[in-house]
């Protein structure tokens, strides 16, 4: 099932001005079905309801899935991106966060950051928690607390990440975590193909089973350290092929089974 939070494109463009929270808050969930959207009752994890309203989806603008308390990304999780990025293999998983205030919808504009550069993409599958977790049981499935998978970009200021030495300012930036449009409930299988294109032409492809660690292994991992809470999303890393964005352009992130995340490049604002 295809869940997602949108807006009529009425609504939208009588409030032009509201920010990336503010036009998720002012969302509806639903449910994505046969070419409409079918207007829910209560949030997309737990129980919901359909209201009886649905629009045909040129109706309708989608925002992102969830408003996370956090996210949570992994780095260096493909064997080829971490070589391509000079890097050993990590012996454990590398996790680190992105603020909420780089968060932007689907078809929001990414804005080049003014102190950077090289600005890049990196396509990934992320899932979104669906129930409280801290300190699973070894013998606990992970699968209940997980409300579904979606579509990311981990946009990367890879100069100022390179020059730091870490990862929060080169990838902090406000616009540079975007992801939806929908929360897929179903469970991503081992050949899921993560792609993403730039003005068409493709520049990563992996399949899910080249994670080099699996999302049972990234969800445990990090729920031994933090408490995870419904919403927050993870990121589970990027393939190999990431490369730098320039205004005009448009990138994509494909997955099979879940969708496509498009969004254009800006120049940097004054």
């Amino acid at each position: 099932m295809k869940l997602c939070r949108f807006q009529l494109k009425e609504y939208a463009a009588q409030h032009p001005n509201l920010t990336p929270r503010q036009a998720y808050e002012s969302s509806r969930p639903g449910i994505l079905e046969g070419g409409a959207v079918h207007e829910i009752s209560g949030e997309l994890w737990g129980a919901r309801e359909r209201t009886g309203h649905h629009w045909p989806v040129d109706q309708v603008l989608f925002l992102t899935p969830s408003w996370p308390s956090k996210i949570i990304c992994m780095a260096r999780n493909y064997v080829d991106h971490a070589k391509e990025m000079g890097s050993d293999l990590p012996r454990q998983p590398v996790i680190f966060c992105k603020p909420p205030s780089s968060i932007i919808a689907p078809g929001d504009p990414i804005v080049l950051a003014r102190i950077s550069k090289r600005v890049d993409f990196e396509g990934e599958i992320a899932f979104i928690i669906g129930r409280r977790c801290y300190h699973p049981k070894a013998s606990e499935p992970v699968g209940p607390y997980i409300a579904g998978y979606t579509c990311l970009n981990d946009v990367t200021a890879r100069d100022l990440q390179r020059l730091d030495g870490q990862f929060t300012r080169g990838k902090g930036f406000d616009t540079f975590c975007p992801f939806g449009p929908v929360l897929e409930t179903d469970a991503p299988t081992p050949n899921t193909l993560i792609e993403t294109y730039v003005n068409g032409t493709k520049k990563q492809s992996a399949h899910l089973s080249d994670l080099i660690f699996s999302i049972d292994v990234i969800f445990r991992w990090i729920a031994e350290a933090m408490t995870l809470e419904p919403g927050d999303v993870v990121a589970t890393g990027t393939p190999a092929g990431v490369g730098p964005l320039a205004a005009g352009d448009v990138v994509e992130v494909r997955i099979g089974g879940i969708g496509s995340l498009s969004n254009p490049v800006v120049a940097p604002r004054d």
